[in-house]
């Protein structure tokens, strides 16, 4: 009814410039019928493309080339630059004109480090030649459920220590969707235990911002989405730049072997809102973004439910709150690449200065930060800066949530002090190792953190503890390796992820991944010209991925010389 009605009111499809000369496609008229009333009555603002793109993409299963020319006559957008954005993100299935449109079901099976130390080449191959031919199976990057490896996901349904039989399960139709968490904190039971009544005091004036921001200059919370930036001296500089501001809320973690934010996303969203809501008020900021990575629909769903009962049932006078979805890049767990994606474009980093802080999202300063860092703002303040910082084991101070998988017996994430060690980690929360494996060594901070050997079990682990042994902590994504495993294969594994990762925004990355990737390849590594790429890499990329992507290769070289037949050279 709703494409009958429309058909009668357009009288020109064709895709033109403001000039009025007719350029590039002819827009059809069906296409563009369908993408109206999909979109409905939303805006066509040039920051909601990967919204309206994943519209298309949800109902159809691809992005066709009519649709791409129809979405961009809507939203009165050059072709092209439509096109650039879909065909930069992993999510989106981008059908060229004349080409075949992709099966209907696609089977999705991660292959990263903790992946593939489950079995997932196994799993592959046999869905690959067990599966008919309306089925694809995909290989993808880590998906976030590393605890749960090999992981395959069938539609959005997330089929954990996955077999083929299961996935066959699920490719019949089978009943395997993940059900919203039972135990997830609601706004009632939230409010019910106190949350929100720090907020309360702000607002009322019982606390000023200028004291929460000195709780928080006098403890050791830092940035936990990676970088580890003082979260008190983060808020101080954004007090001092010019109005209009805004909060980005990063949920964005694609580091294989992290995911802290989805076990909190799913378990308390409204701690999370909360801080997100504090640190506004503080800085005076006034919309809120919160992007989440579309690989946790989950998350996405729980949130969306968390900001209507926000929105409904507390009363307040809220800022903006809008929830972005993310298109499966890697990269968008960069901070200026994440501002880059909500505003529609493809996510690449931006050369720094200016600072977010100073020019971010839109162009106004901007407090961004990881979900997990606010997260902990209700509890630093309420239980003070004391509390958090006695929480610390081996001369550190606070908390970290470890994300743990690989060949322990209780993998997930667990709760503990700054600075503890991976055995500690090991025995005193994952259970110990796995029966019959010999602890080997470990990912401390995801797939670019580096490895280290067994030999080197007694580093505290916290920022700035690890940097002299070549890596580092990060997201605290920690992957137990057992003598079972080989180093050098999940080095190499980590390095063709940033090689399917990088934006290829600058050609020490796009290049050195690549290069990297067939170097490490070869029977015999050539150790010194790996180390030449290193550098040029490490010195000259434009952010982190390019800078920390040699880290695992290099820490293989110094810390298992062994996998290389190169003792005698040590």
């Amino acid at each position: 009814m709703f494409i009958a009605e429309k058909k009668s009111q357009i009288t020109d499809y064709r895709g033109k410039r403001n000039r009025g000369k007719i350029k590039g496609r002819i827009v059809d008229i069906n296409a563009l019928l369908e993408v109206q009333s999909l979109l409905g009555d939303e805006s066509r603002a040039r920051d909601l493309l990967i919204e309206h793109l994943h519209k298309i993409q949800d109902k159809y299963g691809y992005l066709s080339a009519a649709h791409l020319v129809a979405l961009a006559s809507e939203m009165k957008l050059a072709p092209t630059e439509v096109y650039e954005v879909a065909s930069f993100y992993h999510s989106f299935d981008v059908v060229k004109e004349n080409d075949n449109a992709p099966p209907a079901l696609t089977v999705r099976v991660c292959e990263s480090v903790s992946c593939e130390m489950a079995g997932a080449e196994e799993l592959i191959s046999a869905l690959e030649s067990s599966l008919g031919k309306g089925v694809r199976v995909q290989r993808v990057s880590c998906v976030g459920r590393c605890d749960k490896a090999p992981v395959a996901v069938v539609g959005q349904n997330t089929i954990d220590q996955a077999s083929s039989d299961s996935v066959k399960v699920a490719v019949d139709g089978g009943r395997l969707t993940q059900p919203m968490p039972e135990n997830s904190i609601d706004f009632d039971a939230y409010r019910a235990s106190g949350g929100y009544q720090l907020y309360d005091k702000l607002l009322a004036g019982e606390i000023s911002g200028d004291a929460i921001v000195a709780a928080l200059e006098g403890t050791a919370l830092r940035g936990l989405g990676g970088a580890g930036f003082p979260v008190g001296i983060k808020w101080g500089i954004l007090r001092d730049q010019p109005l209009p501001r805004i909060v980005a809320v990063n949920i964005d973690e694609g580091e294989p072997g992290t995911f802290k934010d989805r076990f909190y996303m799913l378990s308390d969203p409204h701690r999370m809102l909360e801080g997100m809501l504090i640190a506004a008020r503080v800085t005076d900021s006034g919309d809120c973004y919160i992007y989440v990575r579309d690989e946790y629909p989950s998350v996405l769903e729980n949130l969306r439910i968390a900001v209507e009962d926000l929105q409904n049932k507390s009363g307040y006078d809220l800022p903006k709150i809008e929830l972005r979805r993310g298109a499966g890049s890697y990269m968008c767990g960069e901070e200026s690449a994440l501002i880059e994606s909500i505003e529609g474009k493809r996510g690449m980093p931006r050369l720094r200065p200016p600072y977010l802080a100073q020019v971010g999202l839109f162009g106004y300063p901007t407090l961004e930060h990881n979900c997990e860092t606010l997260f902990w703002i209700r509890d630093v303040i309420e239980k003070g800066g004391a509390w958090f910082d006695s929480q610390g084991r081996n001369g550190r101070k606070g908390l970290r949530s470890f994300s743990v998988s690989g060949r322990v017996k209780n993998p997930g994430v667990h709760l503990a002090p700054a600075g503890i060690t991976i055995r500690e980690l090991i025995d005193e929360f994952c259970g110990g190792m796995l029966d019959g494996h010999e602890f080997y060594g470990y990912f401390p901070g995801g797939a670019s953190g580096g490895i280290l050997p067994a030999s080197l079990s007694d580093i505290p682990l916290d920022f700035d503890t690890l940097q002299a042994y070549g890596c580092f902590i990060g997201s605290a994504g920690v992957i137990v390796l057992s003598d079972q495993d080989s180093a050098r294969q999940l080095a190499l594994n980590s390095m063709k992820f940033f090689a399917h990762e990088s934006c290829g925004q600058c050609t020490p990355c796009r290049v050195g991944t690549g290069k990297a990737v067939g170097l490490m390849e070869t029977g015999d590594w050539n150790v010194d010209l790996l180390n030449d790429l290193s550098t040029v890499m490490m010195d000259a990329s434009i952010c982190g991925l390019g800078q920390a992507a040699p880290n695992p290769m290099l820490s293989v070289i110094k810390y298992f010389p062994q996998e290389l037949g190169l003792e005698e050279n040590q």
